[in-house]
């Protein structure tokens, strides 16, 4: 029976010895977020996980300015698009229960939502690939700011307004996060709950992540939170305050204590029936029309870096930036999760991988200065002849009806500039004949009879959207 309680006891010593990190890992891997290890500046929590165990963690900085809050590995951080994955495990959880078919037709479960030319399906959804445009776009493009509370019905009527997609569907890859709040509404239509109450049912309960949840609402209390920041001109820093509560293309709050319980069911399975081949299709990527890959999978991106597998998803939103990557044939896993907006979070998840897994990465490749854009080119661009073009030309009032907006554009200092109600003019520089571009988006002008009728904006996620001249 001796023999036995020291047998145990060596055991868990050795398991605790097993789930240290070196001294020296420990002081490098200090150095690379030493810029935020500070009581006057936002920082982040870090956890490192190695066959199972928390390995290191760690916070740096301060998750509540006004109240000198420290962020400590317990700190409930805003998650934003890491979001996504959770959500695709509900829907391969309802997909399980028999409660939903991957390919079936979004009406199906949405039944008010438009029907375009081609056919839209819950895996055009999960891969990007539906030609959706992006809520978060819309919205802006509306004149808001993802700052503002949005209203959960005022945002899918604003999506369900678009007269057109971006694309065919299956076509190709487009990030859209009209996609994954649409996938949030349709795990509450088919569950007969809502995501919230679904997920801590059937994902945190069962895996005792306490300190997880999905936010869809802003009065509700977050224990422990991390608030958002980013630096300002006097070398401080401003808050972000932020009162979002969309769930679906984000809106999860955890910690990286919670993160540990979460990375390692994709090892070992606790949900649904507990089987291997729900964590497998998590891992599936989707498929183009012509047949290859979309290189999105189940709200995860499969990718190598310096000759390793990975599997992982970034987030930003306000001034979170968060990452998780998990190195499967490693067991190794990385969680970032930071509240400033200056954070780069791939770079650092990064530098982390390149510490502890030294002895098994290939050698970083050296791209030529050709390869970098940086060797001079014997051709020219033509350069379009701008000279004869008037501002004034483009002045006037725009409408469109499926944003439901009106833009004002008028010259000032010579300048074209767009306002959108209250907010602060935008600058718009010539590109080409009857082509402006500012804040991210490019304004192509129609002409009917020689004059400015209406213009279209790209916008990145949302291409294509029309107004027409008052």
């Amino acid at each position: 029976m001796r023999t036995s309680v020291y047998f145990l006891a060596f055991c868990f010593l050795a398991s605790c010895l097993q789930a240290q990190i070196s001294d020296d890992h420990r002081a490098r891997v200090d150095k690379v977020f030493a810029q935020w290890d500070k009581d006057d500046s936002p920082g982040l929590a870090l956890g490192i996980i190695k066959d199972g165990q928390m390995i290191y963690s760690q916070g740096y900085g301060i998750a509540d300015l006004e109240h000198d809050v420290p962020i400590t590995s317990k700190s409930v951080f805003y998650m934003a698009s890491v979001s996504k994955h959770f959500v695709t495990m509900c829907i391969l959880l309802l997909e399980e229960e028999g409660k939903l078919d991957l390919d079936a037709e979004i009406q199906t479960y949405l039944p008010d939502f438009p029907r375009y030319d081609d056919p839209l399906t819950i895996r055009h959804f999960i891969h990007h690939t539906s030609g959706v445009r992006d809520n978060l776009t819309l919205w802006s493009l509306a004149g808001n700011t993802i700052y503002d509370h949005i209203d959960k019905d005022a945002i899918y009527e604003l999506i369900k307004q678009q007269k057109s997609l971006n694309f065919t569907p299956g076509e190709r890859y487009l990030y859209s996060n009209s996609c994954y709040f649409m996938l949030g509404l349709i795990v509450e239509k088919v569950s007969g709950l809502s995501i919230r109450e679904y997920a801590k049912r059937n994902m945190f309960e069962p895996l005792g992540m306490k300190n997880t949840h999905f936010h869809d609402d802003v009065n509700y209390i977050v224990k422990n939170r991390a608030f958002s920041y980013s630096p300002n001109n006097d070398g401080g820093y401003n808050n972000l305050i932020m009162r979002y509560d969309l769930v679906g293309s984000g809106g999860l709050y955890s910690n990286v204590e919670d993160m540990l319980l979460w990375d390692q069911n994709f090892y070992h399975n606790k949900l649904g029936g507990g089987q291997q081949s729900l964590i497998d299709k998590m891992h599936v990527e989707g498929l183009l029309n012509s047949g290859e890959s979309s290189n999105y999978a189940f709200g995860l991106v499969n990718s190598t870096y310096r000759g390793v597998k990975t599997v992982g998803h970034s987030g930003a939103l306000a001034g979170y930036r968060t990452y998780y990557l998990r190195v499967p044939d490693h067991n190794f896993s990385v969680v970032i999760l930071a509240n400033v907006s200056s954070f780069n979070s791939g770079t650092m998840v990064r530098a982390v991988v390149d510490i502890l897994l030294e002895d098994v990465l290939e050698e970083e490749d050296q791209e030529s200065d050709t390869a970098n854009g940086n060797n001079a080119s014997s051709e020219t661009t033509a350069v379009p002849d701008l000279s004869n073009m008037a501002p004034e030309d483009y002045a006037g009032k725009f409408y469109s009806e499926e944003l439901g907006v009106t833009y004002t554009l008028f010259v000032e200092n010579n300048q074209l500039q767009s306002r959108i109600r209250y907010q602060n003019p935008l600058a718009l520089e010539a590109r080409d004949r009857d082509v402006f571009a500012g804040g991210g988006r490019v304004f192509s002008f129609k002409r009917a009879n020689g004059q400015v009728a209406g213009f279209s904006i790209n916008a990145g996620r949302v291409t294509d959207i029309e107004f027409i001249k008052q």
